[in-house]
Order: structure tokens, then C-alpha cells, then sequence
């Protein structure tokens, strides 16, 4: 019995040895033959266009704020809140009644001056000829001729106050400066306003085009119009405006960039123009304008995911050769262009950068290169 159970219990280590040991030459080393498989992208020229987005709001192109140029009550208001107005619609009503009584009053004190006036100049006719044959003495047609003056002063201080009383009662009715879109009114019939209120009683704006207001560094500025043809970043720069990071299809103008850098900020204001036939964008929105900043038309870009930043700074990638190898190699980078980076030196067209597979690699070791899918450029 004690034999059987030796037996198998032989038996059993015997199997179980042959599962656990290892299979194959005992002494066998890696293929010293085999080459890392990595993916690699071919460099090539290509043209771009560099862009910047900078953030703004945007201001209506024409804005009046509607105030009274005199005191009283508001008895009708001809508008409706957020409908179009002309230039030189009525919008408000001042009881005219008061100025319509000055403007009156003035009218009769000038006829009252015309009339003194008029008996004057005949005095002083007839004082003429008098004095003349010594009908009178030069002191009395002294006193004629400066009565005269005075007349005809009258007359011109109560034409002054026609004029003026005219004016205050046209004032009366509140007129739009300008065409437009006018917005809430302030204040309703029966309320009294003066005419040196600061609060206006409405905003009439012009919506058909708008400003949008950005800040630019002032390095970025002197880099853009480096990179112009003529060194200048004005009316021929061309902008697109952004709304919810998402472009509007609107093409705006650059109007002018300030000639004063801020020195809290270091920046530089910017005012571009935008039609908006639609009156979709609103004043006060925060918005952003795509700035060109230049073009280029034998850009090299090189993926993210290839290039290696080291501690000192520098960015580097892996190159496979002529001869099939790989090796690091330093480069010059600027700028992101979607998700690549702008070569400024170090690479050339017709080089192969690896792509994929970095880990399975060491200085100088053959490689088998299988080119990567090229990534599609999202310039910005």
C-alpha cells in the first residue's frame, strides 16, 4: 500500500515539473536583428495663415442719450421702447405752454422796439436838416443821433430774445439726433425733467454697425506689423469676429490702434468695425475679434505629441535618418498652430519625425518607420 502511494506521488511531481519548466533553449538571447516598429510623420512645407484672438466688447458705432435742453413736464412720449427711430423724429413732449407765452412776450417787446425805432429815425431826419440852418443846436441832434443808437440796439436785443424764446419753445419737442434703435424709456408723461439732468431720458444707438473694443500686447503689435508687407496693421488687416469662441461669418476692418501703450497692462487698444445688418450682435457683449497676424507659405509643422521639452527649456525630437536610425535632435519652435508647433529651425522638409512609439527607442538604434496619419491643421 505504502508503495502505491509512492508511485503516484512521484508520478505527480513528475507532471507538474513538466508544466513549470521553462520551454525552450535555455540560453536563448533576444534577436539582435529585431528593429522597434514606430509611426513617423514626413515634414513638408505648407501654407498657413497665423491668427490671434483677442477678447473685446463690442459699442454701437453712434450713440445719443437723449436729454431735454429744458425744464418741464413730459405730456406725451411718440415712441414705442425698442423700435427704430428716425433722425429727427419726436420722441417726447414738454408743456410748451410757458415758452410758447415767452416766445409771444418777446415777439411784441421787438414790434414795440421796431416802433420806437422807426419814430427815432424820423426825429433824427428832420434834427438833419435843422441843425443844419441852426434850427436846432449840435447838442440837441447829439442827443437825437445817440437816441437812435439806442433804438436800433433795442431792436437788435429783442430780436435776440425772439430768437431765444424760439428756440426754447422748438425745444420742447425732444427730436432724435440720430437713426436708430432707441431702448427703455426713463421716465413717462407727467414727469417733470430740468435741463441740466445728467439722467437721459432715453439711449437711441446705431446698431447697423458695431465697434468691438480689444487689447493687444504691445510685443504682439510690433510683431504683426514686422510681419507685414508694409509695416503697418491698419485699415488692410483683415478681422473675423467670434461670438461663444464660434466665428460669425461677419469680416470686419481694423479703424485704428491707439498710439499710447497702457503701462499698468502693457497693452495697446484696438477698434475694429463690424456690419451687422442684422442687429444680432448688441453693444456691451463679450466677444472676440481673429486678428491676422501674417502668412506663411512654406511652414513647417511638426506634431505636439513629437516634440520633448527638456529642463533647461529646450524642445527636442526623435528623427529617424537615411540610414534608419533614430536619434534625438534639437529644435526652434514658436508658436502653436492648433495642435502642432511651428518650426522655426532644426528641421527640414523631407525629414521623418517620429510620431508614435518614442518609449521602444534609444539613441542610434535601427528603427521600422510605418508613416503616421498627418494631423489636420487647425490654424488659429
Amino acid at each position: 500500500m505504502k508503495r502505491s502511494y509512492l508511485i503516484v506521488a512521484i508520478t505527480a511531481l513528475l507532471v507538474a515539473g513538466w508544466y513549470l519548466w521553462p520551454k525552450g533553449t535555455p540560453n536563448q538571447q533576444p534577436d539582435p536583428n529585431a528593429r522597434p516598429e514606430v509611426s513617423v510623420v514626413t515634414m513638408k512645407t505648407e501654407p498657413i495663415v497665423l491668427t490671434r484672438d483677442l477678447p473685446g466688447r463690442t459699442s454701437a458705432v453712434r450713440m445719443a442719450e437723449i436729454r431735454p435742453q429744458v425744464s418741464g413736464i413730459i405730456t406725451k412720449r411718440f415712441f414705442v421702447e425698442g423700435s427704430m427711430v428716425r433722425q429727427g423724429q419726436q420722441l417726447y413732449q414738454i408743456d410748451p405752454a410757458p415758452y410758447r407765452a415767452a416766445y409771444n412776450s418777446a415777439r411784441a417787446n421787438l414790434g414795440k422796439a421796431e416802433s420806437n425805432l422807426r419814430s427815432v429815425q424820423a426825429k433824427a431826419a428832420r434834427y438833419e436838416e435843422l441843425v443844419k440852418i441852426g434850427g436846432v443846436s449840435k447838442q440837441e441832434y447829439d442827443d437825437v443821433m445817440a437816441s437812435l443808437g439806442q433804438a436800433r440796439a433795442d431792436v437788435g436785443i429783442a430780436r435776440s430774445e425772439v430768437a431765444t424764446a424760439k428756440i426754447n419753445l422748438d425745444y420742447t419737442k425732444v427730436m432724435s439726433p440720430i437713426a436708430g434703435r432707441i431702448g427703455q424709456s426713463k421716465l413717462t408723461e407727467g414727469a417733470l425733467v430740468n435741463a441740466s439732468q445728467t439722467d437721459p431720458l432715453a439711449v437711441v444707438q446705431q446698431l447697423d454697425q458695431m465697434y468691438v473694443d480689444v487689447s493687444q500686447s504691445s510685443t504682439e503689435l510690433m510683431r504683426l506689423r514686422q510681419a507685414r508687407p508694409d509695416g503697418s496693421a491698419t485699415e488692410s488687416t483683415p478681422v473675423q469676429l467670434l461670438v461663444d469662441g464660434k466665428p460669425t461669418g461677419r469680416t470686419g476692418t481694423l479703424k485704428f490702434s491707439d498710439i499710447t501703450v497702457n503701462t499698468t497692462t502693457g497693452t495697446v487698444l484696438w477698434r475694429a468695425l463690424f456690419p451687422n445688418p442684422d442687429h444680432m450682435i448688441l453693444p456691451g457683449m463679450f466677444v472676440h475679434a481673429r486678428i491676422e497676424q501674417k502668412k506663411n507659405d512654406q511652414a513647417l509643422l511638426v506634431p505636439q505629441k513629437s516634440v520633448s521639452r527638456n529642463a533647461d527649456g529646450s524642445v527636442s525630437v526623435w528623427v529617424v535618418g537615411a540610414d534608419g536610425k533614430a536619434n534625438p535632435r534639437p529644435i526652434t519652435v514658436s508658436e502653436v498652430v492648433g495642435d502642432r508647433w511651428l518650426v522655426e529651425g532644426g528641421l527640414k522638409a523631407g525629414e521623418k519625425v517620429v510620431y508614435e512609439g518614442i518609449m521602444k527607442i534609444q539613441p542610434g538604434i535601427p528603427v521600422k518607420t510605418v508613416e503616421a496619419v498627418q494631423p489636420a491643421v487647425s490654424a488659429k
